[in-house]
C-alpha cells in the first residue's frame, strides 16, 4: 500500500508538473506574440518593400526633403574623430547615429553623417574657420519604415563605424528581442503541436515541408549553382 501510495503520489507529481508547464507555455506563447506583434508585421511590411522596390506608392528617396544651412561654431576640442562629432552636433543641437563616411586627408575638414529614422544630417566641418555646412534629408513614412528595418549603427568588415547613440542600442536591443521571442514561439508551438496526438503525423508533413524549403536555399542551391 505505501509503495503504492508513492507511486501515485510521484505520478501525481509529475502530472501536476506537465500540465503546469503546458498552462504556462501557452500563456507565453499568447501574450509573447500580442507583444511582438507590430515588430512582425513592422518587418514583414519593411522586407516587402526592400523586395520590391520599384512599388510608387512606397517610393521614399524622390519624394524626400532636402534643406542646407551654414552656422559658425565654437573651436571643437582636441581628441579623436568621435569626440570632435558629438562635440560639433552638441553645438548644433543634433541627435543621431554617426557615421564615418570618408577618411580625412586634411586635418582641418572633418566630415561625417549623422542618421536618425526618417532624417539624415551631412555635416562638412571646417576647423580653421569654425565653420560648418549641414544638409539635411527628411524622408517620409515609408523612408523611416525602410530605414527601421537597416537601422543598426554598425556595417560588416567596417570597424569604424560602431554604435554611439543610445536609441540605435536599443533599437538593436529590441531586434534581438524579436529574435529570442520568435524562437520561443517556435519552441512552444512544437510543444503544443507535439501534444495533439491526432494531427502529429499532418504537424510531421508541414514541418518536413518547412525544412526542405528552407534547405534548398541554405544549402540545395550549391548544387545548383
Amino acid at each position: 500500500m505505501a509503495l503504492l501510495t508513492k507511486h501515485t503520489t510521484t505520478k501525481s507529481i509529475r502530472r501536476y508538473v506537465a500540465d503546469s508547464f503546458a498552462t504556462w507555455n501557452r500563456k507565453l506563447h499568447y501574450y509573447i506574440g500580442l507583444y511582438l506583434l507590430f515588430f512582425l508585421w513592422l518587418f514583414a511590411f519593411t522586407g516587402l518593400l526592400l523586395n520590391h522596390p520599384l512599388w510608387t506608392f512606397a517610393e521614399f528617396w524622390p519624394n524626400r526633403k532636402q534643406s542646407t544651412m551654414t552656422r559658425s561654431i565654437q573651436p571643437v576640442p582636441s581628441g579623436g574623430d568621435l569626440v570632435q562629432a558629438k562635440d560639433i552636433m552638441r553645438q548644433l543641437g543634433l541627435e543621431g547615429e554617426i557615421e564615418w563616411t570618408n577618411t580625412r586627408p586634411d586635418s582641418s575638414h572633418f566630415d561625417f553623417q549623422a542618421s536618425r529614422p526618417g532624417r539624415i544630417f551631412r555635416i562638412k566641418a571646417d576647423l580653421r574657420q569654425n565653420r560648418v555646412t549641414v544638409e539635411r534629408i527628411d524622408l517620409n513614412l515609408w523612408g523611416v519604415m525602410h530605414v527601421l528595418h537597416t537601422f543598426t549603427g554598425v556595417r560588416i568588415g567596417d570597424p569604424s563605424n560602431t554604435r554611439d547613440w543610445p536609441l540605435t542600442t536599443m533599437w538593436a536591443l529590441s531586434m534581438d528581442s524579436l529574435s529570442a521571442g520568435l524562437i520561443l514561439l517556435v519552441l512552444s508551438s512544437f510543444y503544443m503541436w507535439w501534444g495533439l496526438l491526432h494531427k502529429r503525423w499532418l504537424g510531421l508533413f508541414v514541418l518536413g515541408l518547412g525544412i526542405l524549403s528552407c534547405g534548398f536555399f541554405v544549402v540545395g542551391l550549391r548544387w545548383l549553382c
